[in-house]
């Protein structure tokens, strides 16, 4: 043996991939950008973003796209996967009233393909100028052994900032308050364990009827959608967002109850908003319990805010997709009817 490429590490492969993402990353600075990829770390200039913070908190959260990587990889459909890990990173912090400033993502396989990588990469670059975010850096890593050939994974972290006086604590809600959903695109990061053990016998490139021509991968890689757009409507028209919670894994039986007070839980009305048909599919596919249904699943709800009931009328207006699918009720836990 006398290259690193011999022993599965091919660092050609690796500059060729960092060469194809150079323009997209770069894309995404402003000048409060300093140092960027190339850079052993990522440098980013507070000042300009704290004008208007008199209590500046920075918000931070790391997740991965999951399983979701290998529908792509089976399907060869890598853009939007990159898209879903900063839209799902950008939600969670969101919650929290946060904005985003900068994102650090980290794709590691056992063998680079500098295209796929440029594809994925493209995709988050994307979405973090989308988001209003810069991409400041990240890792790519070969690592033959860890992974298996033909796979990889994604990951990243975004870091936000809020002014304390405008977090998003949910410590104002209150029996009565309304509970909006904003829909999803889909499955958007979770349950895809349980699709691919339904789908992956029937094929990626399936139509079922149920679907109206979409094939599962049409489905199934639907982009993660960013509620930032909606945030700063709301924001801008001055309305206040009492509590906010991202449906992901747990759904909204377990992540709602996060952003509730003690004291308070949730009614829920089934039928008060639109359930996309691939989760009607996967249900009576795989046969889900109703419990598990709405644990596993975000049923076509990917976020959900709590309002005064008297907001309700000009959030519709402002945002059209915006579904009054409950109340807050006396209690603990969250129910649906």
């Amino acid at each position: 043996m006398t290259t690193y490429a011999q022993a599965g590490v091919n660092i050609d492969a690796a500059n060729e991939a960092k060469r194809l993402i150079s323009a997209v990353v770069a894309s995404t600075h402003g000048p409060e950008v300093l140092a960027g990829m190339g850079a052993f770390g990522g440098a980013f200039a507070l000042g300009p973003v704290l004008a208007d913070c008199a209590q500046p908190v920075l918000v931070a959260s790391t997740d991965s796209v999951g399983t979701k990587v290998l529908i792509a990889r089976a399907t060869e459909r890598f853009d939007g996967i990159g898209q879903d890990l900063v839209n799902h990173c950008v939600n969670d912090i969101l919650v929290q009233g946060a904005r985003p400033l900068f994102f650090l993502d980290y794709f590691a396989a056992a063998r680079l393909d500098p295209a796929q990588v440029a594809q994925v990469v493209g995709g988050v670059a994307r979405a973090c100028r989308e988001a209003g975010c810069a991409l400041l850096g990240g890792e790519t890593a070969e690592l033959p052994g860890v992974y298996a050939e033909g796979a990889f994974d994604l990951a990243g972290t975004v870091v936000g900032l809020v002014d304390r006086d405008r977090m998003v604590t949910g410590a104002g809600i209150e029996p009565g308050d309304a509970v909006i959903g904003l829909r999803s695109t889909g499955l958007h990061t979770n349950g895809y364990s349980l699709a691919r053990r339904v789908c992956d016998l029937l094929g990626y490139d399936h139509r079922p009827a149920a679907l109206g021509g979409l094939t599962l991968a049409d489905a199934l890689l639907a982009v993660h959608r960013s509620y930032v757009p909606d945030h700063e409507t709301l924001w801008q028209a001055g309305i206040t967002v009492k509590g906010m919670a991202h449906i992901t894994g747990g759904g909204l039986a377990e992540n709602l109850p996060r952003t509730l007070p003690g004291g308070c839980g949730a009614l829920l009305r089934r039928g008060s908003w639109p359930v996309p048909p691939i989760f009607s599919f996967l249900v009576e596919h795989a046969g889900l319990s109703e419990r598990e249904t709405w644990r596993v699943l975000n049923m076509g709800v990917g976020m959900v805010l709590v309002v005064a009931s008297t907001d309700v009328p000009r959030i519709r207006t402002l945002l059209p997709d915006a579904d009054l699918i409950g109340e807050i009720v006396a209690g603990s836990d969250v129910r649906v009817e």
